[in-house]
């Protein structure tokens, strides 16, 4: 293992337990203000956001194997599934919790409020941090002034649609193990994480996350704000929609058998 990639590993490592310890300390002194649910998604998406910028930053410049990246991949989603502590970390999984009446609307935009000041705060934190140059590939990538460029390889409207594809399959995982016991549910939504980041990531990065998006597409160079909205944030809005839709209504529409009373009259004779 390379010195580049054990720094970034302590960073991770490094950035997760601040994270948790933050969050548990936080979460205990607000217990009584209502305002512990907020905090805990500020704090989540901030390590939600921070995490992905060093595995972006390790597959984009560190050049790392793509079997070791999407290890990582791997790893991180469960580890963010299991310290979350009932953050979302997505502005499509907040809406699809006020849809379902989970979360009223207006608990639901302060939570994304929430996912998208802590995408931002990473997205300076982060800069800081490689300042430092911990590692030869942090200060390479400070000596570039910490450019990025694009990851759009295809038509805006093929790229949106495979956000659209990855959050449709990640929302769908969501749904249907519910009943699973946290400790292996991680793991299934880690496996489809990881397969659609394998999937999509040569042609959009695969992020199918708003806020962090924002947090690490948006500040790269090669398309405008527009585009990165109707990829990023179009296509990962509508494949949640479609997912819960299919899912709530047509699925169990076409499951529904029909009543004796809408037979055919022949059908009802024979009866």
């Amino acid at each position: 293992m390379s010195a580049d990639v054990a720094v970034s590993l302590a960073v991770l490592a490094g950035i997760v337990v601040l994270s948790d310890v933050t969050r548990r300390l936080l979460a205990r002194a607000l217990a009584d203000t209502g305002l512990s649910e907020y905090v805990v998604e500020l704090v989540s998406t901030f390590q939600l956001c921070c995490c992905t910028h060093e595995l972006k930053l390790l597959s984009e410049v560190g050049g790392i194997e793509p079997g070791l990246a999407l290890t990582f991949t791997y790893l991180a989603s469960v580890v963010h599934g299991l310290t979350f502590s009932g953050a979302i970390g997505n502005p499509s999984g907040a809406l699809e919790r006020a849809y379902h009446a989970k979360l009223s609307g207006s608990r639901a935009l302060r939570r994304i409020a929430c996912q998208f000041a802590a995408a931002a705060a990473a997205r300076a934190a982060v800069q800081r941090l490689w300042g430092v140059g911990l590692s030869r590939l942090h200060a390479r990538h400070k000596l570039f002034g910490f450019r990025c460029t694009s990851p759009i390889h295809a038509p805006l409207h093929e790229a949106a649609a495979v956000e659209l594809a990855c959050a449709f399959a990640v929302q769908t995982v969501i749904t249907h193990t519910q009943s699973v016991q946290e400790k292996f549910r991680v793991h299934a939504v880690a496996a489809v994480i990881t397969t659609a980041v394998y999937a999509g990531g040569s042609v959009t990065g695969a992020v199918f996350n708003p806020a962090l998006a924002f947090s690490t597409q948006f500040p790269c160079s090669g398309h405008s704000f527009l585009e990165y909205c109707v990829v990023y944030w179009l296509g990962p809005l509508l494949g949640m929609m479609s997912s819960v839709l299919l899912f709530d209504k047509l699925v169990p529409a076409l499951s529904t058998k029909p009543s004796p009373r809408h037979l055919p009259t022949e059908s009802k004779k024979k009866a």
